[in-house]
């Protein structure tokens, strides 16, 4: 098409030939669970990083679900991927039990929110220890005591990276 006006063409542009993209990144929240406090990280799918987020104090186990619940929403998490502390033979423990527990408990309160995540659970064996080792090596913690939850929880999103497929959606399997 030409303007009269300038003597220059002018591209016309068809808006059915741009394609949306197929990939689209979302953020996943990776929970190191607890009993008295959860790691918190945050992580992207496009660039596959984790960042800590925060530690959440736990009463017994139980979080507070409307903060929780709140922080999926806000962020738009798209997946929630909660640690499953197997013992080393790869057999459950009770913590692995009520890790589960929680994770069945977070679908729930989900879809009773109609918030669209996704909860699936990810083995996070030696989390701690890693996540221990790098804050001291680091200096991000001065005393042995000192919280690393959040750490952990960002090596589990690392786990959960480096092998997706290893991650168990949690309808598709039942509590021992």
């Amino acid at each position: 098409m030409v303007d009269s006006e300038t003597d220059f063409e002018i591209d016309k542009i068809d808006d059915t030939s741009i394609a949306e993209p197929t990939i689209k990144p979302h953020l996943i929240l990776a929970l190191d669970y607890g009993v008295k406090k959860m790691g918190m990280a945050l992580g992207n799918t496009l660039t596959e990083t984790a960042r800590a987020f925060d530690i959440l104090v736990m009463n017994n186990g139980q979080p507070d679900w409307d903060n929780l619940l709140g922080i999926i929403k806000v962020w738009g998490v798209a997946q929630v991927v909660v640690g499953l502390p197997l013992n080393m033979d790869g057999s459950s423990s009770m913590i692995s039990k009520r890790a589960h527990k929680f994770a069945r408990r977070l679908a729930h309160r989900l879809l009773e929110q109609h918030i669209p995540a996704t909860v699936t659970l990810c083995d996070e064996r030696l989390t701690s220890v890693a996540a221990r080792e790098i804050a001291w090596e680091q200096g991000w913690i001065k005393n042995p005591r000192d919280p690393i939850d959040d750490i952990s929880a960002c090596i589990l999103m690392s786990t959960y990276f480096a092998d997706p497929s290893s991650s168990i959606a949690i309808d598709a399997i039942k509590a021992d």
